[in-house]
């Protein structure tokens, strides 16, 4: 037996797997964004980063349940303002996060397991990245990927990409 989201695990043991739904469907969605922006290619790092804040973001961002059945465009705004610049984002997911932990009061939620995973892949991994901080017109002509680089968390490099991905849309 195939279950949805969080049918199945009301303790009838039943046997019957239980499908992660909402964040398969907020990474498709995450995906879909990405891809139609053709920002990197589908298999770096940085992609993997993008649609990981992304997804992060979209399935965060679902308080009434609807996400397998959302419009995209109507949820645009929101994501936007989610994922810009002046937001502290990190902190609203570990708020998120434990918010939708706290609702499912103990009950296997592998939405929540697979959410948690990204995040902790966004937090834990660094990637090197253009350092956007440094000073213009150093020393020498430098070519596009041949400026200064500097290593960073997963999740800062992902979530301008997201953004602007979503502004692409």
């Amino acid at each position: 037996m195939l279950h949805r989201g969080h049918e199945g695990t009301d303790g009838t043991g039943d046997g019957g797997l239980v499908v992660p739904m909402a964040w398969l469907y907020a990474e498709y969605i995450a995906d879909e964004l990405l891809r139609g922006g053709d920002l990197m290619p589908p298999t770096s790092f940085e992609f993997r980063a993008g649609r990981d804040a992304l997804a992060l973001t979209v399935f965060l961002s679902d308080t009434e349940g609807e996400l397998p059945g959302v419009q995209v465009v109507s949820h645009l705004e929101t994501w936007l303002s989610l994922t810009a610049y002046d937001q502290p984002w990190q902190d609203w997911v570990r708020e998120r996060l434990a918010e939708v932990a706290a609702a499912g009061a103990g009950r296997p939620d592998p939405d929540l397991e697979l959410a948690r995973e990204a995040w902790r892949w966004l937090r834990e991994t660094e990637l090197l990245a253009p350092d956007l901080n440094a000073v213009p017109g150093g020393p020498g002509p430098l070519g596009e990927d041949e400026g200064p680089k500097v290593w960073t968390p997963a999740w800062q490099l992902g979530l301008p990409l997201g953004h602007l991905a979503i502004h692409l849309f």
